[in-house]
C-alpha cells in the first residue's frame, strides 16, 4: 500500500462534515445497536477493514453476541434477528448497493411499515453515514490496526 496523506489532514472542513453527519444521525433516536448493525453489514459490503473491525469490537463492547456479529453477512438465513433488523439489514444492503436497482418499494416499504417513517429516514441517513466513513477509509488506505482516533 502506498502512504496516502489522510483526509482529515488534507480537508478538515469535509472531515469535519462527515463527523456532523454521525454527530446527527445520533441525534435521530436510531437504536445503537441498530445503528452497529448497519455499520457492520454496510462496511461488510464495502469492504471496508478498517471499518469493520473497529465497529465488531464496539459491537462486542455494547454485548452483542459474536454470532448476531457473524452471521450478519448471511442475516437472511439466521433467526437471530428481529423483524425490525431484518428491515433495517435489507434497507442497508439495498442503500448500499444502490447503483444495483435503487430500493425497491417493498424494501422501503417494509421498513416503513415496522419502524415509520421518520425511524426508516433515519436507518437511510446511517447507512449515508457509515458509506461515507468507509469510502474515506478505503481511499485513505487505512489499516486495520490504525489508531481508532483517526476516526
Amino acid at each position: 500500500m502506498s502512504h496516502r496523506k489522510p483526509t482529515s489532514e488534507l480537508t478538515p472542513k469535509a472531515f469535519a462534515a462527515v463527523r456532523e453527519l454521525e454527530k446527527y444521525v445520533a441525534s435521530t433516536g436510531l437504536d445503537k445497536v441498530h445503528y452497529k448493525l448497519i455499520k457492520i453489514r454496510a462496511s461488510q459490503i464495502n469492504g471496508c477493514g478498517f471499518c469493520l473491525d473497529m465497529h465488531a469490537r464496539q459491537a462486542r463492547e455494547m454485548g452483542m453476541t459474536e454470532q448476531r456479529i457473524y452471521m450478519l453477512s448471511a442475516w437472511r438465513e439466521a433467526n437471530i434477528y428481529t423483524e425490525e433488523e431484518k428491515a433495517i439489514l435489507a434497507l442497508t444492503e439495498q442503500v448500499t448497493l444502490i447503483s444495483q436497482g435503487g430500493v425497491s418499494d417493498e424494501v422501503y416499504g417494509r421498513a416503513v411499515a415496522l419502524l415509520g417513517e421518520e425511524y426508516t429516514k433515519a436507518v437511510v441517513m446511517g447507512v449515508v453515514a457509515i458509506s461515507a466513513w468507509n469510502r474515506i477509509m478505503i481511499t485513505d488506505q487505512v489499516a486495520v490496526n490504525a489508531v481508532e482516533s483517526y476516526v
